[in-house]
């Protein structure tokens, strides 16, 4: 019954999501705007997450927006929301790469955050992060969450927050899925080692990561 009840729930803020803003109406106004959020909060009377969240949803036949994948987590890296878009890796369970910009919004509260990324695969990413309030606040809890937006690279030319970025020489940062699922064998960051790997631990070698494993 709980499972059954929570599906309802998505498909209920699904449907307020489209009735506020409709697809073919969103869609324009975000061709138009560059796919500016916060233009589009304003236009539609949406908060930021309500219109990073649509901005997953066009996927239409004959009508596509651009597909755009969506995280939501807290300062601790806990993954609240996943949205995929067409073959970002991401992990079902546990949090995100640390390589990842979208942990250093909580330390530029309120500004957008903008990175280059690629995945194990050799894929490219342009990502947004940037902060939000928490929607419902206890004594616990702090008032901050975090949602990262991303696209293929070759969609970025399409957004306004990549204008002035070289999008052909700008830095590229290399992440992974969860660590437990990373193939990167040099990481400084690594904080458990991949599933299934043999380990390759050295008595009196150091290495850049704590679990050196055989690629």
């Amino acid at each position: 019954a709980g499972s059954r009840h929570l599906l309802h729930m998505s498909f209920a803020n699904y449907a307020a999501g489209a009735i506020m803003m409709p697809y073919g109406k969103f869609l324009g106004a975000a061709e138009r705007y560059r796919w500016s959020i916060d233009r589009l909060c304003a236009e539609f009377g949406a908060n930021v997450e309500q219109v990073a969240h649509r901005f997953t949803t066009l996927g239409r036949q004959g009508a596509k927006g651009i597909p755009f994948f969506m995280l939501r987590i807290d300062p601790a890296g806990n993954v609240s929301k996943r949205y995929a878009g067409e073959r970002f890796p991401f992990s079902r369970f546990g949090g995100t790469c640390p390589r990842w910009n979208l942990h250093a919004a909580f330390q530029a509260a309120g500004q957008v955050v903008t990175q280059l990324i690629e995945t194990p695969d050799g894929h490219r990413y342009f990502t947004v992060a940037r902060t939000i309030e928490r929607p419902i606040k206890t004594e616990l809890s702090g008032g901050l969450l975090a949602i990262g937006l991303g696209c293929s690279i070759e969609h970025a030319h399409k957004l306004h927050c990549a204008e002035g970025i070289d999008l052909e020489r700008a830095p590229v940062t290399p992440v992974g899925p969860a660590c437990a699922l990373c193939p990167r064998l040099d990481c400084a960051y690594r904080a458990t080692p991949p599933a299934g790997a043999k380990l390759a631990v050295h008595e009196f070698r150091k290495t850049i990561s704590p679990y050196p494993f055989v690629g």
